[in-house]
């Protein structure tokens, strides 16, 4: 008999809530089988189980969840390996872009912040304020 997997114990390895997976099975990521009383139970298969751990690691990439889908489905399918790898690589080249002109958004709102704060610094100084406080974030 093939193994299979309930949603407790997929949330409980990936650790994750149940509400999460079923978020996913809506979206179209997975597919699990129902079992029981007017198919109150689901069953995932290994395939299911492999289908969750990599949208998992596209959440952690930054992928949208259609990307996910779109990158997971290319592989099930029977098409040119080389066209599937080209698509990936274009959605990682995107998503490489993307995190980088954030971490240069952030970067320069970063240096914003130190100016305002030598001049709110320089102000309280001129106001006779003596050791204005050093406020670093975290």
């Amino acid at each position: 008999m093939a193994t299979t997997y309930t949603i407790a114990e997929l949330a409980r390895e990936f650790d994750i809530t149940a509400r999460a997976i079923r978020f996913y099975e809506d979206q179209g990521l997975l597919s699990p089988k129902r079992e029981g009383q007017g198919g109150r139970n689901r069953v995932y298969t290994p395939r299911d189980r492999t289908r969750l751990k990599l949208t998992l690691r596209g959440k952690r990439l930054g992928l949208t969840l259609s990307e996910i889908k779109s990158i997971i489905d290319m592989y099930e399918s029977p098409k040119d390996t080389v066209a599937q790898i080209d698509r990936f690589l274009d959605v990682l080249a995107h998503q490489r872009r993307t995190l980088e002109q954030q971490r240069a958004d952030i970067e320069m709102s970063l240096a914003e912040i130190a100016v305002h704060e030598d001049e709110c610094r320089r102000l309280l100084e001129e106001a006779g304020v003596q050791d204005a406080p050093e406020r670093n974030a975290a």
